[in-house]
């Protein structure tokens, strides 16, 4: 299998939006137009409660999962790495939905980062958990893990183009949350509920 190939791969896996496809074949709704207007797994949590969020966010976090190890298998840790930014780039501008926003691509980073660097990736599970349980904000939480992201994998070890997608990775994640971090700042962005919305 060419790089080339494995690539496009990542970008197609990384395209497919669960988040959109879930909401749209069980409840016949366009997740795009209800609360933030975001195909991930956040916005599907808020709108239609935990259990539908939670099969989004693992589907988001197998499709980054296996494009990475795609690329590992294809030719090792800098393919991996290749496919993984592929597959997250595909997650923000799916071709599925032709190419309109995605989502912020923080799950499907999270796959890849358990296939790239797994320790890393549990490690980076407890600062996501964490960080959540004491604010109950899901872009802090996320924000912190991104950070976390860049921190870890040099500290563990892994191969230089490893450590580029823990740098790369996270200053995309914290770029795409950047309206989150105006509101953060603001005092506006409002907090995480776990419940299961009334209505929904």
């Amino acid at each position: 299998m060419t790089t080339a190939a494995a690539v496009l791969g990542g970008y197609l896996l990384g395209s497919l939006p669960f988040g959109y496809w879930l909401p749209r074949l069980l409840r016949g709704e366009d997740i795009r137009t209800r609360g933030s207007g975001n195909v991930g797994a956040s916005n599907v949590v808020r709108v239609y409660g935990r259990w539908l969020g939670a099969a989004v966010a693992l589907l988001d976090v197998a499709k980054g999962f296996a494009a990475a190890l795609l690329g590992l298998w294809a030719d090792g840790a800098l393919v991996g790495v290749l496919a993984a930014g592929a597959a997250m780039l595909g997650h923000w501008r799916p071709v599925f939905l032709r190419f309109e926003k995605g989502g912020k691509t923080v799950a499907t980073a999270g796959g890849a980062t358990f296939a790239l660097a797994p320790l890393t990736a549990f490690a980076c599970v407890g600062v996501w958990v964490a960080v959540f349980l004491v604010t109950r904000y899901a872009s802090l939480a996320s924000i912190a893990t991104a950070i976390a992201l860049a921190i870890f994998v040099p500290l563990f070890g892994y191969p230089w183009p490893v450590v580029v997608f823990g740098f790369a990775g996270a200053a995309a994640v914290i770029v795409l949350h950047r309206g989150n971090i105006r509101r953060l700042l603001d005092g506006t962005e409002p907090r995480f509920e776990l419940r299961r919305p009334r209505g929904a």
